[in-house]
Order: structure tokens, then sequence, then C-alpha cells
């Protein structure tokens, strides 16, 4: 393409409201334009790397035999219905109606809408198993849109799903979609990590599901990683161990005064002993639809809560801190709290807690804690699992093995749905013996747009983007310096030729200066930079390429031009 023909302006400008690097440079660099928070319109640079990436999801999807449809965006509300999730989907689902006052929303997933097309498509186990996907517009009315296309509201998805007859063909078909996801990031050129993850809102607690996260400076989440034993699991579902703990020898209950000593590390501060010598009391409420229960949780004092490890393992829709009427019903002072003597609540457990060592813990009286706490002494029943987030001087689960931290951007998530859907539904199917049989789930996203802002939050300088050479929105950006027309006229050839050999060339034949050119040329991060240098070609026939990843440059005659753009390209990881 001729840039003097292009809809496409670069600024100077870094908009006020862009906080992360891929927001600006998408900004500056004429990718996209804002309409409303969180809300972009895409302009023709955008598109061509968005096709590049659904390309690359396309082919391998298809490659595993998954089909492609494409679903509509505006639901009616009936489906939500039968699934129970109208009511449960919460404010990020954007609900409107019809001239009728017929409810719909726009839709923030799909599972309704193809478990619908299922079960009104395929009767019988013989026509098992199943694997569609679309690539489709998705809107989720974000609290609080930020980051650009990292976290806005109105964004490009690819969703698929599989429905099976049984577990072990559901295990299979997660197995064909997990290598075609690693397949799909490596494709693109993208450093990525594949990671075990919560199901969250999705699945069910026991669902098995990964994430796949772009590494990168800028990501929301956490990866956990022990490399050479190949572990690595979002911090949310992280299932680390602390390294050796020493203790004192067990002792009798001792009463302290701790005056406005309320915290664990301001106690044994105090008392001149480890924080992870004391325990730190939690009284949370769990919330089961409109019923709630109360528990007391106990960490050890250095330690945090993980709140998806605790909701889950008490399977509850969610978990706050309890309220001040709850304190004050099990007369515990906030600051000054523990399990002695208290009744009426259940108490768990972190599994680093050894039971038999002594700890300091609250008095339950205000200015007051106590030495020589045994939790298998001194609390009759409770409960022990992994409630606590990792940190970073924790061991993987060998024991052994010291983990990295991360940071990451989550652009793919593979779930186990199981029956939730199909269940909820009332999807069936008949089986060998012609009796009605609930088929299983499966799902797996990605987030294109996401993507797309993710690879330039990994691959980016001072100076502008970086593309890897897959996702790139043109191969090459041809810069000429020179206004003679015996100049223009060969730039002209060689853009031709150039494009004749597959070679996907964006022409700069704007007539502007090499200053401007070449920054503009670094802004939009195209792998190659070609220039034709009036004066040099003249002295040596030779024209310059430059590869923007590494700066490494080369002096090449026109004859051989081709041929080494192609041999540049395929190297950077061009599939041209």
């Amino acid at each position: 393409m001729k840039l003097s023909k292009s809809f496409w302006q670069t600024y100077k400008e870094v908009p006020s409201d862009a906080e992360v690097t891929s927001h600006k440079l998408l900004m500056r660099a004429g990718f996209i334009q804002k309409e409303a928070g969180g809300i972009y319109s895409y302009l023709p640079m955008a598109v061509r790397v968005l096709e590049k990436i659904k390309n690359i999801i396309r082919q391998e999807l298809t490659a595993i035999d998954s089909q492609e449809l494409l679903m509509n965006m505006v639901t009616p509300a009936e489906v939500w219905k039968d699934s129970g999730r109208w009511d449960t989907m919460g404010p990020e689902m954007l609900r409107l109606k019809d001239r009728k006052e017929a409810d719909f929303c726009l839709s923030p997933t799909n599972e309704e809408t193809i478990t619908n097309i299922f079960k009104k498509t395929v009767t019988s186990y013989k026509n098992l198993p199943v694997s569609l996907f679309q690539i489709n517009t998705k809107f989720r009315d974000e609290i609080r849109p930020r980051f650009g296309l990292m976290r806005g509201r109105e964004f490009v998805m690819k969703d698929a799903y599989t429905f099976h007859m049984d577990k072990a063909c559901m295990d299979v078909e997660y197995e064909r979609f997990y290598k075609a996801y690693a397949n799909i990031f490596t494709r693109m050129g993208l450093k990525h990590i594949i990671v075990e993850a919560d199901a969250g809102a999705m699945g069910s607690a026991d669902s098995q599901t990964h994430e796949f996260q772009v590494i990168a400076d800028n990501g929301e989440d956490i990866v956990v990683e022990a490399q050479s034993i190949g572990y690595a699991a979002n911090i949310e579902k992280a299932d680390t161990v602390r390294g050796e703990l020493k203790f004192t020898d067990a002792c009798a209950v001792e009463k302290i005064e701790t005056i406005n000593q309320s915290t664990c590390e301001e106690v044994c501060k105090s008392l001149d002993v480890p924080v992870y010598q004391s325990l730190k009391t939690l009284v949370l409420t769990a919330m089961y639809g409109q019923k709630e229960a109360n528990y007391i949780v106990m960490l050890l004092g250095d330690d945090e809560l993980n709140e998806i490890k605790l909701t889950n393992f008490l399977k509850a829709d969610s978990v706050t801190v309890a309220s001040e009427s709850v304190l004050s019903k099990f007369n515990l002072p906030k600051g000054y709290m523990s399990p002695l003597g208290v009744s009426g609540l259940s108490v768990l457990f972190d599994s680093a807690i050894d039971m038999e060592k002594s700890y300091i813990v609250g008095a339950n009286e205000e200015n007051y804690h106590v030495k020589g706490f045994v939790p298998s002494r001194e609390v009759e029943k409770s409960k022990q699992a992994d409630f606590r987030l990792a940190k970073e001087t924790d061991f993987a689960p060998d024991g052994k093995t010291p983990v990295v931290f991360r940071k990451g951007i989550e652009v793919g998530h593979i779930f186990q749905l199981g029956n939730k859907y199909t269940k909820s539904m009332k999807a069936t199917v008949l089986d060998q013996n012609g009796k009605k049989q609930t088929p299983l789930m499966g799902c797996y996203g990605i987030g294109v747009s996401r993507t797309m802002a993710a690879a330039i939050e990994q691959c980016h300088d001072e100076n502008g983007i970086i593309w890897p050479a897959a996702i790139a929105p043109f191969d090459a950006y041809f810069a000429v310096i020179g206004k003679k027309e015996e100049t223009k006229k060969l730039s002209t050839e060689i853009y031709n030729s150039l494009k004749s050999q597959g070679i996907d060339v964006l022409f700069d034949d704007r007539g502007m200066g090499p200053g401007p050119m070449f920054k503009d040329s670094d802004l939009l991060g195209l792998p190659l930079r070609i220039v034709l240098g009036e004066r040099d070609y003249n002295e040596s026939g030779e024209l310059e390429i430059k590869v923007r990843s590494t700066g490494e440059s080369f002096k090449v005659k026109k004859e051989e031009l081709s041929a080494k753009v192609k041999e540049v390209l395929l190297s950077l990881g061009s599939s041209l």
C-alpha cells in the first residue's frame, strides 16, 4: 500500500487518559480511536493486525476439526433465565428492551446461546463430540474501564465450545485445544506461559482450567513459576510451600499486655520474635445465595489470605470481611481476636500452620494477646486447607524448588465446564441405550483485541511498537530519500517487484524527509525498514534493510532485495 493513499495519521502527544504503553502507542500510531470510556474504533492498521491474529486462530482451530459459526451479539433474556444467570451476572451485563418491552442483553459471553443452538440441533450420541467457535464482539460493562484495549468494555473475542458424551472424550478435546492454543501464541511470536488457573464464575471449583499468559512488565496478573520442574500457576491458584520455620517449644498459655499493638508485626516486634510465630485471625462471612455463614480463618502472621482459594473451599458464592455486628455478637475485638474460648464459629487453619507448634494470638480482650497457643490443643474442632496467597520466598509444590514471580497478561483461558450449562438448560442427547443423557461441555476463549495490546506491551521500545513478524500490519516499511524523477520511477519498480513476490509493503511515497519518515517507521514498528537513498544507490547500487527488533542492517543490491527480505522475514517468524 502507498502511504499517500492510506487512511493513517500519527500523533506526537500522548493521550491524557492513556496509562499503559499499549494504549499510548496504539493511539499515537493511529491504530485506534476512542469513542467512549472503554469503547474504541479500530482503524485500518489495527484491522490488519486483528485479521492476522484471527487467521492464525482459524488455521489452528480448523486443524483440530473445530467449525466456525457466528452467534448473535444481542441475546434474548430467555436463554439467560434458563441457565439462571440473568439475575446473577451483575451490572457488567448490559441489559436492554426492544420496542415490545422484551428483555435482551449485549452478550458478555455465549455459553447460553451455544447451548441453546446445540440442544435444538443435536439429539444423539452419534453426533458427539461437537466443536464450534466464533470470533465476534463482546460487551462487558466494566465498572472502571482502563488501560485501553487491555480492560475495555467492547472487545473482540474468540470463543469456542465443545460438547461430549463423557469425561474421557472431554479430556481428549481439552488437550487438543491446549496444544492448539500453545501453537497459536507461539506462531504469533509471543513469549507466553501456560498456567494452572481458577475457573472463577465460568466453571465449577473442580474444573480443569488453564490460562495463557503473555509475559509483560505491565501485566495485571502475577504468574508463579518454577521453570526447571515445569510448574506455573496464576497466583490465585498457586499451590506453593513455605520454607522451614523455627519455633520455640510449646508452653502453657500466657496472657501478655500489648497496648496499641493490634497487628502481628507490632506484637512480634515488641517481643523480638519472627512474625510467623504469630497467627493472624480473620473473621469472614461467606454468602450462599441469600444465606450467610461466618468463619474464623487462621493464617501465619506474615501470610495473606487468598480469597479465591477460601471461596472455592467453602463452595460459597463470595467471601467478605465480617461486619462489626458479627464481631460484636461473638465478642471479638478487632486486632485482638483469636478462636480462644469462642463458640458458634467454625475455625479454619491454613495448611502452612503446624498444629502442634506454639503461637502468639489475640486474647479476645483489647490490648492483650496470649503466648503458647497450640492449635491442636486449644481448638477442639477445626479444618485445615490451603488458604494463603503465594509469596516470592516460597517453594514449588515439591517443597525444594524456589519459585519466581512474573507479570503476565491473560490472553487465553480454557475450561472444562462439565454439565453446568447443559444441565440447567436441559440439553440432552440419547445414548446407546436410547436414554437421555446430559452432555459435558468445554469452553475456550482468546481475547483477540487484548492479544494485540499484549503484543505491544511485550514488544516495544522508547521509539514505538516492535511488531512480531507474524502479526505485523505490513511486512516492511519502504522509504525513499530523493527527489529525482529517476529515483521515484525506480522506487515504484521496486515496490511493485516486492509486491509481486508476496511481500506486503507499506510504501512511504509522501515525499517527506528522512527524519519524519524514520520516526513514523519506528513508531509503526513493522519488522523491516527498506531504504532507497538516492545518493547511496547512485554510488553503490544498494538499498538498506534494517531489522526493527534488533537494529541490525544489511546493504543489498536491487536484484537480491526480494530474496533477502523474504529470508529475514522468515527468520523473524513471518509465514509470508
